[in-house]
């Protein structure tokens, strides 16, 4: 049997960092994990192929080869992964569906032309689809209200792909998360106890990096890191921090977690040690009504701010997910959500749109109010959403834009590293080296940055800020200075183009009235 696997493209989103890897000559930010792991779930002996459209482009002759095309995507990216699916049916090759856009929003997809679809966790259904496939009877669709055990996972059929065209690797944990807020869709399709996989497993998925040749950053991917805190601090990190010790610190790893992670000083302290050096938050708002709205409970009566600056005082740099358009907001949340941003010195402060993905208690409520839209790009940061907002269309438009374009502006964005930088207390001690691609992404970054773009001038305000001040966070001063690059075009796009809500209704809005 020969299997093509293929990964569809991320649009040009925040979360591509397409802009921002062009520095250190890199194609992708993440290597499709879910579908290297599917990979080695599949039958030994039959041939596999690998193509990421994000890294690769897919030629007639790549689905001409196989007997099989296994697409697994995200909900935002479905127009990739339709675009992919028609070239299958043209070219006559059989398709099997799975991922999120096949499980939560396999109904918008629509499946009924894909033979077949898994649309919930491989470990279990996968055997089931091999076995009835090599019976001559395989289902059209497999699916499980069971969630099975992470422990049965394998570890990623790494030889599929080329490292070199990634910024960094990536790493599953465990699956799902304790909390149930309103919007997310990670209960849905994870489940709320966390899943987790054992010391052994993982240092074996550290050891299969570290032999392919994996030098550099790695991506904990998990729903929530720190789900199972007794495990992690028992077991996991200990784990970790020895491997890491005999390995001479060949990673850095980064993760998602919630905010509560600043109530536990012993954790952050076994996660610096370990080589965490970076956790994505999700503060969602400022407003505590909004947080009640959506029954934010990590977040809810706490200073958020100060959590913020603990997290960051404790030696882990805080990325931030921001959320705008919750029933609650009230007219100044525009200007507290920047101002929050800044004082925080969160300098990748995701803000987007409240969307209400299928299968989620938003969306149910929504229905039920009769507020949901057609449609829903899956992408939250592109302005979009698939509901009628409280405060109307034109005014979170309006809103929207004048946060993104202000946050990611030079002169702010810099402020907030020089803010980070204050605050960051880095506790873990790397070797700092400089390799050649490193200093050919400075000088090329700093053409960019410190000649050709207009707010030159705060970018060497930055770079004599930090020589003077912060001279041995240089490296990551640079680093935040290149992704502001990414993220300010991207901003610029969503600044300057219509905003689609529904049907053919959009709206061009350049600043709010806040």
């Amino acid at each position: 049997m020969k299997i093509l696997l293929v990964y569809p493209q991320y649009p040009d989103t925040f979360w591509s960092f397409k802009h921002a890897l062009k520095f250190i000559r890199k194609k992708a930010a993440f290597p499709p994990l879910g579908l290297l792991t599917v990979a080695a779930m599949l039958p030994g002996e039959w041939e596999k192929k690998l193509v990421d459209l994000n890294t690769t482009n897919l030629t007639d002759k790549d689905i001409e080869w196989a007997d099989y095309v296994f697409v697994s995507a995200m909900v935002a990216q479905q127009d990739s992964a339709r675009e992919v699916v028609d070239r299958c049916r043209k070219l006559g090759t059989r398709i099997v569906g799975g991922g999120p856009v096949f499980t939560t929003g396999y109904e918008e997809f629509g499946y009924d032309d894909i033979d077949h679809v898994i649309s919930s966790e491989a470990e279990d259904l996968l055997p089931l689809f091999v076995e009835d496939l090599e019976k001559g009877c395989a289902q059209h669709r497999y699916t499980s209200e069971e969630w099975p055990d992470v422990s049965k996972t394998p570890v990623p059929l790494w030889s599929l792909i080329d490292i070199k065209k990634y910024g960094a690797m990536s790493i599953q944990y465990s699956r799902g998360c304790p909390f149930n807020c309103e919007f997310c869709d990670i209960v849905v399709i994870n489940g709320h106890v966390p899943r987790t996989k054992g010391a052994t497993q993982i240092i074996g998925e550290l050891d299969a990096l570290y032999d392919i040749g994996w030098r550099g950053s790695v991506f904990f991917v998990d729903d929530n890191f720190i789900g199972n805190k007794r495990k992690l601090k028992s077991e996991i990190l200990p784990a970790i921090v020895k491997w890491m010790e005999e390995k001479k610190h060949p990673f850095a790893f980064f993760t998602e977690g919630s905010a509560n992670l600043a109530d536990d000083e012993e954790l952050m302290r076994l996660m610096v040690k370990a080589g965490f050096d970076t956790v994505f938050v999700g503060i969602e708002s400022p407003n505590e009504e909004s947080l009640t709205e959506c029954n934010k409970s990590p977040n809810k009566n706490r200073d958020l701010l100060a959590s913020v600056k603990k997290i960051q005082n404790n030696g882990l740099q805080v990325q931030g997910g921001f959320i705008l358009g919750f029933d609650s907001d009230p007219l100044s949340i525009f200007k507290n959500q920047i101002d929050f941003i800044q004082k925080s010195g969160i300098v990748m402060a995701m803000v987007g749109v409240l969307m209400a993905p299928p299968g989620t208690k938003l969306y149910q409520r929504l229905k039920k109010e009769n507020r949901l839209l057609p449609g829903g790009t899956g992408d939250n940061t592109d302005g979009s959403t698939n509901f009628i907002p409280k405060m109307g269309h034109e005014t979170l438009a309006r809103g929207y834009k004048h946060v993104v374009d202000t946050i990611y502006a030079p002169k702010p964005y810099y402020e907030r590293i020089r803010t980070l930088l204050r605050e960051y207390k880095p506790a873990y001690k790397r070797k700092i080296t400089i390799s050649l691609l490193q200093l050919s992404a400075l000088i090329r970054s700093t053409w960019v940055l410190g000649v050709k773009e207009k707010g030159r001038i705060h970018y060497w305000k930055l770079v004599m800020w930090t020589l003077l001040k912060k001279p041995k966070t240089f490296p990551l001063s640079m680093t935040l200075a290149v992704q502001g690059f990414h993220f300010r075009k991207v901003a610029q796009k969503v600044v300057g183009q219509s905003l689609r809500w529904s049907g053919n209704t959009t709206i061009n809005s350049r600043s709010p009235s806040t």
